[in-house]
């Protein structure tokens, strides 16, 4: 039961990978050109001003935005893609449609009961505009859903017969069908029971005012945001009395937002009322700076550091284009993705940490930032502005790193945490790898695996093939050793992993081919 259960989670974790593998890249270009347009950067540096620039960074933002606004989608077709287990195309149709019918849903609900908010409330109200409609925010956890309602669909009612007259609509076209069918169900069950977790939300604000405000904040942020939460906790704070009201020159500010506005682009450090601001800023962007400048970088060097040796030099870069994405695009999700589903409780230490470490800026007074975490950020708001405490804000930030690196090394050697790099290969020469021959690589793995009839189904991640075979007494492990395998390894009954590295992706797709021959 416990490997059953242990083979489901690593299969989920690795269908991850595909959207978070084109997060990382869009994130990077989204957050450079993102940061470039802003009034204080253009202040900075008046050479963005001009025109054609301007416009350049501004079209490339809009551009690259499409992939964010809409991540839920992404990743509901990446898990059923990586979840299904017979036709793959069909789990992805079937997700589409199942995203589409849930959003929906949940909008008719909304309007049917009177839930649908003025537009101008939809954060605080915990719904979103997605793809023109008005829904219930779920974030990823509703594209999830619908991966995961779509792959376990695909795989039972694949061959689904129905009588003479309903044929036409059995087999795969049956499969969105009985998806769309289900996700109206879940769709208008999903608004109660997430409602009640919104109303929660909203009794907070004596814990969040308190000295360990930022620790809730900060934690629940991180918390919060597998579920697409962070959205509502955030606005609640930033927008509404729960972040409290504040009395500067005679008017009344509601929230952290507005206050703060005026504080630091109206009145600024020699005001009277920037004393205020540590008590602002405590819930915004220096929370995030502790994430994207030292949290990220101690998290990927720790990744990197337990790493297989063969493996670092294919990690490396993707752990930094990860780090980048959150350093200069303000985007931290590519990164947590990759263990927040695999290792739930080291999520938690993690949330924990900088949640502990963002309550400890106020006693220095760390007045840093805005809204956004970047690196561009803390340059202006922390470096340029006066009276921000930044020293200290690093001091503690690189305290911190040091926790979460030790904190995230010893807790994936001792439970052996499948993060990026952490294959079990052994370094042997590969002549067909290295000439690229996948297809005689093919022929010797499907060979050597008892033929295309013993094979039930075929599945890779970052650097191997994972195979269910009918017989593993087919199998024949010299022959498989001449297709330049690093390794073979059978860690469970009737499951067979054959190492290739880097391009296993390439061997799985030949090895396809060789199956349909």
């Amino acid at each position: 039961m416990f490997k059953k259960y242990s083979k489901q989670i690593q299969t989920f974790g690795r269908s991850l990978l595909l959207p978070i593998g084109v997060l990382a890249p869009v994130g990077m270009i989204l957050g450079i050109s993102g940061a470039f347009v802003q009034p204080y950067m253009i202040d900075k540096l008046p050479f963005l001003g001009n025109e054609v620039i301007q416009t350049t960074l501004k079209s490339t933002r809009t551009i690259m935005s499409v992939v964010f606004d809409n991540i839920p989608l992404l990743f509901a077709m990446g898990v059923a893609y990586g979840m299904s287990k017979r036709d793959k195309g069909i789990a992805v149709f079937a997700s589409v449609v199942a995203y589409l019918v849930l959003i929906i849903t949940m909008s008719v609900w909304l309007t049917v009961t009177g839930n649908l908010a003025d537009p101008e409330l939809i954060s605080q109200m915990g719904q979103i505009k997605v793809l023109g409609v008005q829904t219930m925010n779920l974030n990823t956890a509703g594209g999830i859903f619908a991966g995961l309602m779509a792959a376990w669909a695909t795989d039972k009612f694949y061959n689904l017969e129905l009588p003479i007259a309903f044929a036409f609509f059995g087999g795969k076209k049956s499969v969105p069908i009985i998806t769309s069918a289900l996700m109206i169900g879940f769709g208008l069950l999903i608004p109660f029971v997430w409602q009640f977790f919104v109303q929660m939300l909203t009794h907070l604000s004596v814990v969040i005012l308190s000295p360990l405000g930022p620790l809730f904040t900060a934690g629940g942020e991180r918390l919060f945001i597998p579920f697409g939460l962070h959205h509502i906790w955030n606005a609640m704070f930033r927008f509404t009395e729960a972040g409290g009201t504040y009395v500067i020159n005679g008017t009344t500010f509601v929230g952290v937002v507005p206050a703060m506005q005026e504080i630091l682009f109206n009145l600024g450090p020699n005001s009277e009322y920037w004393s205020m601001m540590p008590s602002l800023t405590r819930f915004m962007a220096q929370q995030q700076m502790l994430v994207t400048l030292f949290a990220f970088p101690a998290i990927s060097l720790a990744m990197y550091h337990t790493a297989k040796p063969e493996n670092k030099k294919f990690v490396k870069p993707l752990l930094i284009t990860l780090w980048m994405t959150a350093l200069l695009g303000n985007v931290t999700e590519p990164l947590e993705f990759t263990f927040v589903f695999i290792a739930p409780f080291l999520y938690v230490i993690y949330a924990l940490i900088i949640g502990i470490s963002a309550a400890i800026l106020p006693l220095f007074n760390v007045a840093i930032g805005y809204i956004r975490g970047t690196i561009f950020d803390f340059a202006i708001f922390g470096l340029m502005y006066e009276d921000t405490q930044w020293i200290y804000f690093v001091l503690v930030g690189l305290v911190m790193a040091v926790v979460m690196y030790f904190v995230f090394r010893w807790y994936i050697l001792k439970f052996d945490i499948k993060t990026p790099g952490r294959e079990d290969e052994q370094n042997l020469d590969n002549t067909l790898i290295k000439e690229k021959n996948y297809k005689r690589i093919a022929e010797l793995v499907v060979e050597g695996l008892g033929g295309s009839e013993n094979i039930a189904h075929v599945d890779n991640c970052i650097t191997r093939l994972r195979i269910d075979v009918v017989d593993t007494q087919l199998i024949n492990n010299d022959i498989l050793k001449e297709s330049g395998t690093t390794g073979i390894f059978l860690p469970s009954k009737n499951h067979i992993h054959i190492v290739f590295g880097p391009l296993v992706e390439f061997v799985r797709n030949a090895v396809d081919d060789e199956i349909r021959k």
